[in-house]
């Protein structure tokens, strides 16, 4: 591990118990059977625990941010589109056309695009923390250098420290790059000990043949990514790339700063992975949105031990499959601030005697 203080996390403390335990009674009072409102209900009690107080307060500023970078492995055939495809997309994001700006407009979130390794040129507004055009080939090459894996990293802590101070209340990490579901499925075979026919998907649609090539790829990767497992950032440096080790020292920051973060799919799974090692304790301060169809996301979930809140067969990243999940969390935080105790309602509890 380097000693650059970019990469180096205080202890983080996990959402008050205090709390959480006052959220539990509230949920006892609350007009309804306990446990009635299933998963909701738990939502509601990890909100206030985030947020140190019971009630919560409502989600009022949820934020997604898209990680963009392209990766030299796309040059070998594992996606079904070209590369160019990133920096398109990054335009159509700031358009406000992609299908995570429409998804959270209809969650009342805003979205804000950040090109780390995009191998083309964007807008200025968007290469404030550009690392480099595009990462490595991965099968053959490292990803990053160690400078660049330390700058991706203090990144991510930087575009997370942007948002909470400027209000956000609730975070979402998006992904975009042709290829990365490569690195990711890398990463996550890397730290579960998975072979590499457990972890390759079909990404944007591949065929058999795709299919093949990826695998051949992701073995060659992950034999390389294997000897350095034990180590996130050198890992990241191998393995991963500039979006990904973003991501990981953005949802790192997040839960060193108490702010709740809802997981997308397979590619923000793989930096959560790496997060969690990076800074033990962070995934006390995520909830799964959805699961991937990607096989390798369900391994994410299984190490991370989280439920996901939807499984509707998505696989698009940008942080979609998690704003869809966002008014779930936001209406289990409403219920424990705005539904009625009994005693309020005039209700009889369950333990009164009836007339």
């Amino acid at each position: 591990m380097t000693a650059n203080d970019d990469v180096r996390f205080p202890a983080i403390q996990a959402p008050d118990g205090q709390v959480r335990r006052q959220a539990l009674a509230r949920q006892e009072v609350l007009t309804k059977p306990l446990g009635s409102l299933g998963r909701l209900e738990e939502l509601g009690v990890w909100i206030s625990a985030c947020q140190g107080v019971c009630p919560p307060k409502p989600i009022a500023r949820p934020r997604v941010v898209v990680f963009a970078g392209d990766h030299g492995v796309a040059k070998q055939g594992v996606s079904a589109f070209p590369s160019e495809v990133t920096g398109q997309m990054v335009a159509n994001f700031l358009a406000g056309a992609a299908a995570v700006n429409v998804l959270a407009a209809a969650a009342g979130a805003t979205v804000r695009v950040e090109d780390l390794s995009v191998d083309s040129d964007t807008p200025e507004q968007v290469r404030r923390f550009k690392v480099r055009r595009s990462s490595g080939a991965i099968d053959r090459e490292n990803a990053l250098t160690e400078a660049e894996t330390v700058a991706a990293i203090a990144a991510g802590r930087a575009i997370a420290d942007d948002e909470v101070d400027g209000g956000a209340d609730l975070l979402v990490a998006g992904d975009m790059g042709i290829g990365n579901t490569t690195p990711s499925s890398v990463l996550i075979a890397a730290l579960t000990g998975a072979e590499p026919v457990k972890v390759v998907g079909r990404g944007t649609g591949i065929d058999d043949a795709g299919w093949m090539r990826k695998t051949v790829v992701i073995r060659d990767a992950l034999r390389r990514a294997r000897k350095v497992s034990t180590d996130p950032v050198a890992l990241l440096r191998t393995a991963g790339g500039a979006d990904l080790a973003a991501m990981v020292g953005f949802l790192a920051q997040a839960a060193l700063r108490r702010t709740p973060v809802i997981l997308d799919g397979v590619v923000v799974g793989a930096a959560a992975l790496v997060a969690e090692e990076l800074a033990p304790g962070s995934r006390e301060w995520w909830v799964a949105g959805h699961r991937s169809v990607e096989p390798a996301h369900s391994l994410v979930l299984d190490h991370l031990n989280l439920t996901p809140l939807l499984e509707f067969d998505m696989r698009l990243g940008e942080g979609s499959g998690a704003v869809a999940a966002l008014p779930l969390v936001m209406a289990a935080t409403r219920i424990m601030a705005e539904m009625a105790t009994f005693e309020d309602a005039g209700v009889s509890g369950k333990d009164e005697p009836t007339q």
